[in-house]
């Protein structure tokens, strides 16, 4: 399960994050899964929890934002829909090749957290 790593990396990144502001403890996490990035959202969600099961992150929360791929046909100058994990080669109405665009992201979106109580007031870090 490839997820548990990037779940690292990603914890990684946030507390990097929150550390540019000063201590403080994650209260969510908004992350961009590609439908291409071949992440799965569900693992990646149970590997953050295992994760930050028992540390001073527990609380936290991993939302993940699913960003679909789209195929585009340049003749037709439209998006062709497709049956999710299916994928079409040539345009169903003109017969010119389709284009594949998005899907690949994972991306680090946004970074929530608490402060220490020392610090004050919570604070917002976009990714």
């Amino acid at each position: 399960m490839h997820e548990l790593s990037i779940a690292q990396e990603i914890y990684r990144t946030s507390r990097a994050a929150v550390a540019g502001h000063g201590a403080g403890r994650l209260e969510t996490v908004k992350v961009a899964v590609g439908e291409l990035s071949a992440v799965e959202p569900d693992l990646l969600v149970f590997a953050w929890q295992a994760l930050t099961q028992g540390g001073p992150d527990a609380e936290s929360e991993l939302k993940v934002e699913w960003r679909p791929a789209r195929q585009f046909c340049a003749g037709c100058n439209a998006d062709k829909p497709r049956s999710p994990g299916s994928w079409l080669r040539l345009c169903p109405q003109c017969g010119m090749a389709l284009a594949v665009s998005g899907g690949d992201e994972l991306d680090v979106l946004q970074v929530t957290f608490l402060p220490d109580e020392a610090a004050g007031e919570g604070g917002v870090a976009d990714g």
